[in-house]
């Protein structure tokens, strides 16, 4: 399809009239709005509560957001550019009509035409549902991710999975988490057009045959699958008021036939039905429960129609272009794998290029080595997907058979290069012999890509010295690293007008798209004018989340308080246990009279735990019984609160983070990949304590030492400790740490649930924790010390606030994104048609 000089342009053999594009004034959003309400959603009386209201809006916004997505998708196939496909089993999306508004620069425009009729924006953001497509960091890096290759007109293309229902919404049950569905599709999702001609098929089950074929090779067919549909949805991401839009495309799955009617009309009706009941609970629930074989299987046949669906979306999309002719395929197309969820596209592209292009194994590796490139997320290695050879034969048996190719070649290279040595084949192939064999799917992932990234410098460090070090022998220049960082579109513009609109009257907005400019705010540091004014927004923000905690839990909070902030998803390597120590501490302290020195402190923790983690959940009852003791002392309420905020999400962080002022950042040194949250909350203005760990080493380096509160043991000196930890002597040496433990033991937590926090503490004293969290409470209680005498200091305190605003630059996804293309994808942006 090519782009036409005169009015028109071609679609296909339709020739369609190209209009003028719709104004952006009050006047012509307020008419569009009137239209949707009335004519397209049937409503003439406006009720807040309903969702018509912010349906409307959003179809106005959207009509506006098509006509570039369509100009944007138009200039693409007229370059016929090299595309990036982003496979991610996540989207942590959140809301997404701020960012339209924002995006598109229709924001006051849209609010105007809205109070011609009595009506608030504000309100009408608050209707939107958080869209369930994501649980943690990863999800929401891959939604940044997309923000910044729309913004610097990368053509990239997301794919992920429609979820039904979102991770869970999280309710607190006598201090226990209590999972509920999460109905985030209820109301519609009036964002999402559904292309159902470019729909899937995606095969599970039954068995390889073989054939000779007419040049006299030998080739294989997957026979007698169960196969499903995988229906795509498409997402529009606006970027930065460059008119490009981007897509996100979405897989659902359906059956390929809605029902048996023979089983219908012999009164079977289950079974009439149970077919189509199999295919949609694929997409139904982010993240099933793994602890169940049953939900292990689930979530392969997630990971695998993600990868099915969406590449062979890229070949229907390369051959419309292009033809049958494959060999350009590689240099037309990235793919990168997000994290190891998706890793099975190796096999799958190799799958697709045997057995329906009918080409040769050397040439399909070929072009599957030079596609595909891997973000590892992780250096944990329980974390790394694994999966019973038993179960990928049952589901996938061509694949499997692939599988073990691509591994007996790869022992192969292994061989001639180490000869002999049988310790390092068992180490690096991609089976993990046993009494149950394994899949190494991030093993996988590795040998079928032509790039491996970490994630922060110490987290690409850490792989190649440690988890991947045979691999980084084999093949030095395939791995890399590209520090991630956060949209500032989102996590400073949109969620933080006040503090947006301050920076912009200092320095300029040139910052929204070029976040290195925020350097210019350390001229102001030390201007007192400037910094009553940061104060004057910060106690703003603090005051609104103080409203939404109370309305949440009942719980007031101070706003002179220091807002000491860990927000997250629960994980023992996330240390949440350790914060609540310290408050126990302060606690304790307070108790004893010992708090006349001691800074009124609110500490507000939230997360969510997976539902098969038993231990995690254990935490959260830990948090909320500790919390229950600390809130209703009257002797201790203007001294301390400790809220843990219930069904953290999206939504939730864009109040959280502009009113945090002390950034919990304490994971064990060498655990965290990256974060993120750390990111959004330095370029807000808190202050990290943290460890010397993923992307917190260079948020250290970045806004100096002075600027930073630093503890805890290091990755070498955690090593170190290993070989001899004794978690009961350092508690036994103690007395801060002895009084801690003590009021645990006692059951001053649990006086009403004996031993319900006996795993909790049994942990602590652990000599096998992994987390070492007994060896870094000293540090942590000290650093915490620190951060109090800094506070008392107002004037420093806003200065080390500024600073640290100021020296989030290089935290932009902006930047990641241009170390990802420059260094990886090489894509040229996309050039629109001038109007």
């Amino acid at each position: 399809m090519s782009a036409r000089s005169d009015e028109t342009v071609g679609i296909g053999d339709i020739e369609l009239l190209q209009t003028p594009e719709l104004p952006m004034t009050a006047d012509a959003i307020l008419r569009d709005f009137t239209h949707y309400f009335g004519r397209t959603l049937g409503r003439r009386t406006i009720r807040t509560q309903a969702p018509y209201l912010y349906q409307a809006v959003v179809y106005a916004t959207r009509d506006r957001l098509m006509e570039r997505w369509g100009r944007t998708r138009m200039a693409m196939e007229r370059d016929h550019v090299r595309r990036c496909s982003y496979l991610s089993l996540e989207f942590l999306m959140g809301r997404l009509l701020r960012n339209a508004l924002l995006n598109l620069g229709i924001e006051e425009e849209t609010a105007e035409a809205l109070n011609r009729i009595g009506l608030d924006l504000e309100d009408v953001y608050e209707r939107e549902l958080d869209a369930g497509l994501g649980n943690g960091g990863l999800g929401r890096l891959a939604a940044c991710f997309m923000d910044s290759c729309a913004t610097l007109e990368l053509p990239v293309v997301g794919y992920g999975i429609r979820y039904q229902y979102g991770m869970f919404h999280q309710q607190i049950e006598n201090g226990f988490q209590v999972e509920e569905p999460d109905p985030w599709l209820r109301q519609g999702f009036p964002w999402e057009v559904e292309r159902y001609e470019y729909a899937q098929r995606v095969r599970f089950g039954g068995r390889t045959e073989s054939h000779t074929d007419a040049g006299g090779r030998t080739r294989y067919r997957w026979v007698d699958t169960h196969d499903v549909l995988a229906i795509p949805f498409d997402v529009p991401v606006p970027g930065y008021r460059n008119d490009v839009v981007n897509t996100l495309r979405l897989w659902s799955a359906a059956a390929t036939d809605e029902f048996d009617l023979d089983e219908f009309n012999a009164g079977s009706y289950t079974r009439a039905v149970a077919t189509k009941n199999e295919a949609e609970n694929i997409t139904m629930v982010l993240y099933p429960n793994a602890e169940s074989e049953n939900g292990q299987e689930l979530r392969l046949r997630q990971q695998y129609l993600l990868a099915s669906a969406s590449l062979q979306d890229m070949l229907r999309y390369h051959t419309y272009h292009h033809g049958n002719d494959v060999s350009e395929f590689a240099a037309r197309n990235c793919v990168q794998l997000n994290d190891t969820h998706p890793a099975i596209a190796v096999a799958e592209l190799m799958r697709i290029l045997l057995d329906e292009f009918d080409l040769d194994w050397d040439e399909a590796w070929a072009i599957t080595r030079s596609t595909m490139a891997y973000t590892n997320h992780t250096l944990l290695p329980e974390a790394l997907e694994m999966w019973p050879v038993s179960m990928f034969r049952r589901l996938l048996p061509r694949l499997l058979d692939i599988i073990y190719e691509i591994n007996a070649r790869f022992i192969g290279e292994i061989s001639r290069r180490w000869p002999g040595d049988n310790e390092r084949i068992a180490r690096m192939s991609l089976i993990q012999e046993g009494s149950e064999p394994m899949l190494r799917m991030a093993y996988l992932a590795i040998v079928g890509s032509f790039s491996v990234n970490g994630v922060a410098e110490l987290h690409s460090r850490l792989l190649t010295d440690g988890l991947f070090r045979d691999f980084a022998e084999l093949w030095p220049s395939r791995f890399n690293n590209k520090t991630n960082g956060v949209t500032q579109r989102r996590w400073l513009a949109a969620c933080n007008p006040d503090l947006a609109e301050l920076i912009s009257a200092r320095i300029g907005s040139g910052w929204v798209t070029d976040l290195g400019q925020l350097a210019k705010l350390r001229e102001f540091a030390d201007d007192t004018g400037f910094q009553a004014e940061w104060r004057r927004v910060k106690l703003g923000n603090k005051h609104r989340l103080a409203n939404d905690i109370a309305a949440k839990t009942g719980l007031t909070l101070g706003t002179e308080m220091l807002f000491d902030v860990q927000v997250k998803r629960i994980h023992e390597y996330k240390r949440q246990l350790l914060n609540v120590l310290h408050a126990v501490h302060l606690y304790d302290r307070i108790r004893r009279g010992d708090a006349e020195d001691l800074v009124p402190r609110a500490i507000i923790i939230g997360g969510k735990a997976a539902p098969g983690y038993v231990m995690a959940k254990n935490i959260i009852k830990c948090i909320n019984n500790v919390a229950q003791v600390i809130n209703s002392d009257p002797d201790v309420a203007d001294r301390l609160r400790l809220v843990f905020y219930p069904d953290y999400n999206v939504s939730a962080m864009e109040l959280i983070c502009p009113a945090a002022e002390l950034s919990e950042q304490i994971s064990t040194a060498g655990k965290e990949a990256s974060g993120t949250g750390n990111m959004k909350f330095m370029m807000n203005g808190a202050i990290t304590i943290g460890t010397l760990d993923g992307a917190n080493v260079e948020i250290r380096e970045a806004v100096g030492e002075d600027n930073f509160f630093l503890f805890g043991n290091t990755v070498d000196e955690i090593r170190e400790l290993r070989q001899h930890y004794d978690p009961r002597a350092v508690i036994d040496a103690d007395e801060d740490f002895r009084r801690v433990m003590h009021l645990f033991d006692s059951g001053h937590f649990s006086r009403f649930e004996p031993g319900v926090l006996d795993p909790v503490i049994a942990s602590i004293r652990e000599p096998a924790d992994p987390w070492f969290t007994a060896a870094d409470f000293r540090s942590f209680v000290d650093t915490q010390t620190a951060a109090e005498a800094a506070y008392r200091d107002t004037a420093g305190w806003t200065r080390m606030s500024i600073l640290n605003t100021a020296s989030s630059g290089r935290f932009s996804t902006d930047r990641t994104m241009r170390d990802y293309n420059d260094e990886i994808w090489k894509l040229e942006p996309v050039r629109l048609d001038p109007q």
